[in-house]
């Protein structure tokens, strides 16, 4: 009988675990640097959120960051040409269908939240996350990849 109800626990707690690991909270800080450098997402997932957190102080048009994803060939052409859009376009061009997600541009102490569709990512395919606020994606930049 223990067994039986630690086994239900178990059941009970992992199921919340479980979803955890569709969803990633990647730091920004003022300091231009994400923290994190490498990001897995379980191809067991639908969907998978990451949540942009600003730990840094300065305001958007200081120290603005985004998180935008894309095919690792197409991010020196998102960023440039997400320069030209502008800060009112979160400095992503409108429509560009190289960008997978993307959260909105975010100051010091804001967040924002974005959900990856999975079924769009392919094993092997090489992907970048990056920062297109002008000059940051030179060092505010990592790679996802798709995992089991």
């Amino acid at each position: 009988m223990r067994k039986l109800i630690a086994l239900a626990l178990l059941g009970l707690f992992s199921a919340p675990l479980m979803a955890a690991e569709c969803a990633v909270t990647i730091e920004g800080n003022d300091a231009m640097q994400f923290n994190l450098k490498t990001i897995t997402v379980p191809k067991s997932c639908k969907t998978f959120d990451v949540t942009l957190k600003h730990v840094g102080k300065l305001p958007v048009a200081a120290m603005g960051h985004n998180w935008v994803l894309s095919i690792a060939a197409d991010e020196a052409g998102v960023v440039a040409d997400g320069i030209k859009a502008g800060a009112a376009n979160n400095y992503e061009k409108p429509g560009d269908s190289r960008i997978i997600a993307s959260t909105k541009l975010i100051g010091g102490g804001e967040s924002d939240t974005t959900t990856v569709d999975v079924s769009k990512l392919q094993a092997g395919q090489q992907y970048a996350f990056f920062c297109t606020f002008p000059g940051h994606a030179a060092l505010m930049k990592g790679t996802l990849t798709l995992g089991d």
